[in-house]
């Protein structure tokens, strides 16, 4: 017993260790990498000081892919194994995708806003991109109003699945339609349209914005893991709760009452 819960500490202990570097990790770079947009990185010729929301924009739209890939994956894997863990990861990465969705759009206004003399247009890339953010608040509804968890789960996997594929469509509405988004410059057919000045301080970002997307992760699986370990404590509490019955000279008496009225 004393062997088992001295492994159990000694894993915990190895598990916050792990975390706290993780979260220096993601501090150093993060810092780094704002550093670098605001000072390093040279300021564009046609877009000016408006272009630097580009070096923040783009590692969020990267991350609401990614956190599709997330409940991708773990919607397959719940419904294929019914293992609430996969349940778990998918719930975590829908949270932080719908974080990031927003400030994707957020973010992309206010950089259309200079450029594009308005917040909003219904560009491909917006609009496709506006979907997603629906589908992240349906994921949502899905599991508020289905009424049972298992129930909920099974039919968020199966909206995570079908929704996933958004995220390829738009990933490339640029190319299909003629939009005002601008075309890739990184990941170009011709190959990067980006001075290496900018291209480093993207990918600096981009390396922060990913180390801050994995330990959110982690932490959002650890909470929904105590909530489903508390939930379960309270149900099964409730099922050990005796039902009070009623009292026999009460029940004696409010059948005399009732035959004296009559």
């Amino acid at each position: 017993m004393m062997n088992a819960t001295s492994t159990t500490r000694q894993r915990a202990a190895g598990s916050d260790t792990g975390m706290r570097v993780l979260a220096a990790a993601t501090v150093l770079t993060l810092t780094i990498g704002l550093f670098m947009a605001f000072v390093y990185a040279p300021m564009d010729a046609v877009q000016g000081q408006a272009q630097r929301i580009f070096y923040v924009h783009v590692p969020m739209a990267w991350l609401a892919y990614l956190a599709f890939g997330v409940i991708f994956v773990g919607s397959v894997g719940y419904l294929w194994k019914r293992d609430i863990r996969w349940d778990q990861l998918a719930r975590a990465g829908a949270e932080l995708g719908f974080v990031f969705t927003t400030l994707v759009l957020i973010t992309g206004s206010l950089w259309g806003r200079p450029i594009w003399n308005t917040f909003w247009t219904w560009d491909a890339r917006l609009t496709t991109t506006l979907i997603l953010w629906f589908i992240y608040l349906a994921y949502f509804m899905i599991r508020s109003y289905a009424g049972d968890a298992e129930r909920g789960a099974r039919f968020a996997a199966i909206l995570g699945i079908i929704g996933a594929v958004d995220v390829p469509i738009i990933h490339l509405s640029v190319q299909w339609w003629r939009t005002l988004h601008p075309q890739p410059v990184v990941l170009n057919t011709s190959g990067t349209q980006l001075p290496n000045e900018m291209l480093w301080t993207l990918l600096v970002c981009f390396a922060g914005f990913t180390l801050l997307f994995i330990y959110l992760l982690i932490l959002k699986c650890r909470i929904e893991s105590v909530r489903d370990r508390l939930a379960d404590r309270e149900m099964e509490a409730l099922l050990a709760t005796p039902v009070a019955e009623p009292r026999r000279d009460l029940v004696r008496a409010a059948d005399v009452s009732g035959g004296s009225e009559e």
